[in-house]
């Protein structure tokens, strides 16, 4: 259940119509792949208006930036995350992190199109679909590859047989269970072989050999790490240049 402070964030970020994805810890405890977070991520868009939407929302939540960037439309532009902590009552010590741009994921406008929209019993959340929540997710971050796991292996259980081939082509894409994995390559193996072209390990999934299949899922996340790690290297180098200038201005 998102607890009573998250729920509040969102909240004022709705009454004051900020365009904005729930995403992170948050959006994985909604969809069933954690526990808590106490974070607040949200993915939004980019431009004067609705900028200061969120300048409103932050006011209301009496919510000020944690060092490095500023509240600035550029740094969101360049790919870097706006990070808040919230003072007003209800809410004191939420972190709220703003972003525009994800690695591997499209604009904004193709990712509300493609949003999920979960009803707590108190509110209705706009949420970033589950697949894109899956590529968000891979990232260099240890935490990051079990949360995938449980997200697909949640979805994966909870989904009414017989599923979609829509669902069936989201497991073959990104399941991570060697078990799992191989069984759904064998109930469809025309939709195996079809993406197989985009991931070579499904061959090895239809085939039945898991102990190959844990290396190859192994070598797959140690290339998306990599991947990760290059496109966060000059955003780093940035960040500790802003830092830099924040300490020589104090």
């Amino acid at each position: 259940m998102t607890p009573s402070p998250i729920l509040k964030v969102l909240s004022s970020i709705q009454r004051n119509g900020v365009r904005a994805l729930l995403m992170g810890g948050q959006a994985c405890v909604l969809y069933g792949g954690a526990e808590f977070s106490r974070d607040t991520d949200l993915v939004i868009v980019s431009d004067a208006a609705n900028l200061d939407r969120l300048r409103a929302a932050v006011f209301d939540l009496d919510a000020h930036p944690i060092a490095v960037p500023p509240f600035e439309q550029r740094f969101l532009d360049e790919g870097l995350a706006i990070h808040f902590r919230c003072r007003a009552a209800g809410v004191e010590g939420m972190r709220l992190d703003v972003m525009s741009r994800i690695r591997g994921l499209p604009d904004f406008e193709q990712l509300w199109l493609r949003r999920t929209t979960i009803d707590t019993g108190e509110q209705s959340i706009e949420v970033l679909s589950l697949p894109d929540l899956v590529t968000a997710k891979k990232t260099q971050r240890d935490k990051d590859w079990p949360m995938i796991t449980r997200l697909v292996e949640a979805h994966w259980t909870q989904t009414n047989r017989p599923a979609s081939d829509a669902a069936i082509d989201f497991w073959l894409r990104e399941l991570r269970t060697p078990a799992y994995l191989t069984e759904v390559a064998r109930e469809a193996p025309a939709s195996c072989r079809r993406l197989a072209e985009q991931r070579p390990l499904l061959l090895t999934a239809l085939n039945g050999d898991e102990a190959a299949l844990t290396r190859l899922l192994r070598e797959e996340e140690d290339r998306e790490r990599e991947a990760d790690r290059q496109y966060w290297a000059p955003l780093r180098r940035r960040l500790e240049a802003l830092r830099r200038e924040h300490h020589d201005r104090l």
